[in-house]
């Protein structure tokens, strides 16, 4: 990867300048096999009462009867008050950890992420939290610059030492920081990592090192054109999560007359379909301006946005208005359903009716590509939902392709919060 310098990341434990943290705080619960078998969230519920004074992003050892389990920052205004950085004692939190941890994310993407020519695609996710052993820590890149987003109030004082570690491992212009809310509600947390999509929170966004960002960035994915707002947008600007699937849509889109993307943003898939050869592509989502951002990629890659449509509309009301078998291609690609446990079966309600409406907008024949995002909602569940509104609508559906999120979001077998996107491309019957 030609944007991405060699990294050298610094080896051993405890470097001068750093200290193992001292502070404990000891379970009530018995988690500490959990915590062992590599898990990395603590529960404030799980734990003794903290001493007082102890701020967000002190470094504190779980302690098991008195016996070290895990090391990792504290924060206060989360319900997940331990997120564990390492199970090694003699691992001191400081410049040095964030280093060799960033510098391994850094090298998994080198080895098996497709960026080695960013002539074709020069956007990736860096840092993915949990599944980098760094969790709330999210760093994506975009051409020359890096988007820092922390999920968490602790790592607010490790900042400048993270963002040091990006700049010593990657070749930038400048680090923007995206930390919209570092304070998330008690129910949000658990998941915000993958569920902090739809309308965005007000942008707080600043520069934490080099230089500003333009706006937009321009960068390319699998040799597409994307112009990506890196200050305001969902997310960190760009859905990276996804880069595979909007590639592996196109050859879905052969002889395709008329697509429909649901919950299009800026875009991403509509483009996949018109490169694939779809003739007409509607794109549909409630923020004005990112469907303005959508356009603009239509005319970065030398497609007419006069010959596609872009209409500002709720989703539902949009499919249910749209006519029995009008679309040969429809894609759903919403914002999560459900953000905590209790939220989950109404998501199921909300899946299976989007789905019914999408099914009887979707022509005998034509091909349905549905994502989930929420880790909260397994496979299964998901699947549940769609055979429920084929049931209804009456629709034959096969399943031809079943996907996940690519390698620059990985996912740790001991966290299985982490395996959250689910895509599924199905084909409904002539009949």
């Amino acid at each position: 990867m030609a944007c991405l310098a060699e990294g050298r990341a610094a080896a051993g434990a405890a470097q001068p300048g750093e200290r193992v943290g001292t502070v404990k705080l000891e379970l009530q619960k018995d988690l500490a096999r959990h915590l062992r078998g590599g898990h990395p969230w603590v529960f404030r519920r799980a734990l003794a009462k903290a001493p007082a004074g102890l701020e967000p992003g002190a470094i504190v050892d779980v302690t098991e009867r008195g016996r070290f389990v895990a090391r990792g920052y504290y924060d206060a205004h989360s319900h997940i008050t331990v997120r564990v950085l390492t199970l090694d004692p003699a691992e001191a939190i400081g410049p040095h950890f964030w280093r060799r941890r960033v510098a391994k994310a850094v090298a998994l993407r080198r080895a098996y992420a497709p960026f080695s020519d960013p002539a074709i695609t020069d956007c990736a996710r860096l840092v993915h939290g949990e599944g980098d052993g760094l969790p709330g820590v999210v760093a994506d890149l975009y051409g020359k610059f890096g988007v820092l987003k922390l999920y968490s109030a602790g790592l607010a004082p490790h900042r400048g030492q993270i963002v040091e570690a990006l700049r010593g491992e990657v070749d930038l212009l400048g680090v923007y920081g995206r930390d919209d809310d570092t304070v998330p509600s008690a129910e949000e947390d658990e998941t915000a990592l993958e569920d902090d999509s739809g309308p965005s929170r007000a942008a707080r966004g600043q520069v934490l090192w080099g230089v500003e960002p333009p706006d937009p960035v321009l960068v390319r994915e699998n040799g597409v054109a994307l112009a990506v707002d890196v200050r305001a947008g969902q997310k960190t600007g760009l859905f990276l999560d996804q880069r595979e699937n909007r590639l592996a849509l196109r050859r879905y889109a052969r002889g395709v007359r008329r697509a429909l993307n649901c919950f299009s943003y800026t875009g991403g898939f509509s483009l996949a379909l018109a490169l694939g050869g779809a003739r007409e592509v509607m794109s549909v989502d409630r923020d004005a301006s990112a469907l303005q951002l959508a356009r603009r990629n239509f005319e970065l890659n030398g497609l007419d946005p006069a010959t596609h449509g872009f209409e500002a509309a709720d989703v539902l009301d949009h499919l249910r208005g749209a006519g029995a078998g009008r679309f040969d291609l429809i894609v759903l690609d919403p914002p999560a359903y459900a953000k905590t446990q209790k939220a989950v079966p109404a998501a199921l309600d909300g899946y299976a009716s989007l789905h019914r409406a999408a099914l009887g907008a979707l022509a005998p024949g034509g091909i349905l590509a549905t994502a989930s995002c929420s880790a909260r909602v397994t496979p299964e569940d998901f699947l549940g939902a769609i055979r429920e509104a084929a049931v209804k609508t009456r629709a034959d559906l096969t399943l031809l392709e079943e996907r996940r999120q690519p390698p620059d979001h990985p996912i740790k077998l001991s966290f299985p919060e982490g395996r959250y996107l689910k895509f599924f491309v199905f084909r409904k019957g002539d009949g």
